[in-house]
């Protein structure tokens, strides 16, 4: 039932026109800022960033890939430490527009900026369980994809500002959607020796029993130039700007990071189906 209900899905993306993601893609930048954008219970800070990440993908069959990943997030461009998040995955292709994923993720986030994310500004250990569901579809020469998440998150926490580890790793939940779109520079088509253009926009939202202040957690948006070198290799770099909301009030107010900077992205895909010197 759960393959039918995918297919069913893809139908619908296929029979929307290029009008309708531009549409849809339009309006979805519009609702994504938090809501109370202009009420005077905001208190808000910001931080020039720059993320530098692996992104590996290893098949392993016709239906099954290994999914690496290693983020090093930093603060003032490269200065400090902002995250540290590493990740894997298995990817499983229930069609050739429908990929799913479940993995797990140990993330380190350190005290950078005003305001840092832990109340008592200590570093924190994170472990993470993910379910991801990913649909792509090829409108004229724009390439879309949607990625759909679920994250069980367990984070640290400091029973006071005394303690030298966390005492509690209590469970969060977050649901994550984000859609981006790729168009070559040149030719019809992403391939081989190809320049091409990205834009993307990701909302994260928190629900459950210790969502605290941010059932709005954060949006990203990045402005990506890429190059395929071939397809194993491709490099990305741009804009990125990334708009998070803390978990506690500070000073009786609503916090909010406004982290703009950087973003260089290193995708390598290898097929290990396939014999070594044929």
């Amino acid at each position: 039932m759960l393959f039918i209900s995918w297919l069913s899905v893809v139908q619908t993306f296929k029979e929307m026109t290029c009008k309708h993601y531009l549409f849809a893609v339009i309006l979805f930048f519009f609702l994504a800022p938090p809501p109370s954008f202009g009420q005077n219970n905001r208190l808000n800070t910001s931080n020039q960033i720059g993320w530098y990440t692996y992104f590996g993908t290893f098949k392993l069959s016709n239906k099954l890939g290994l999914h690496t990943e290693y983020q090093f997030r930093r603060n003032e461009v490269i200065s400090y430490w902002q995250q540290s998040l590493l990740r894997i995955g298995l990817n499983y292709s229930l069609h050739p527009s429908v990929q799913v994923r479940v993995g797990y993720g140990w993330i380190e986030t350190f005290p950078y900026g005003e305001y840092p994310l832990n109340g008592f500004g200590k570093q924190f250990t994170e472990y993470r369980i993910f379910q991801m569901a990913q649909l792509s579809q090829k409108v004229g020469k724009v390439d879309f994809s949607h990625r759909f998440m679920l994250e069980q998150r367990f984070v640290g926490k400091y029973a006071s500002a005394n303690s030298s580890r966390e005492e509690e790793f209590p469970l969060l939940h977050r649901m994550r959607y984000m859609v981006r779109m790729q168009v070559p520079l040149m030719g019809n088509e992403i391939q081989d020796k190809t320049p091409y253009l990205a834009v993307y926009d990701e909302v994260f939202v928190g629900f459950g029993q210790h969502v605290n202040a941010n059932v709005f957690d954060q949006n990203r948006i990045g402005i990506l130039l890429g190059y395929r070198f071939n397809k194993t290799i491709r490099l990305e770099g741009g804009y990125l700007n990334q708009t998070l909301q803390y978990g506690r009030l500070i000073n009786g107010k609503n916090g909010f990071q406004h982290n703009n900077g950087l973003i260089i992205n290193s995708n390598f895909t290898l097929d290990l189906t396939k014999k070594q010197g044929n």
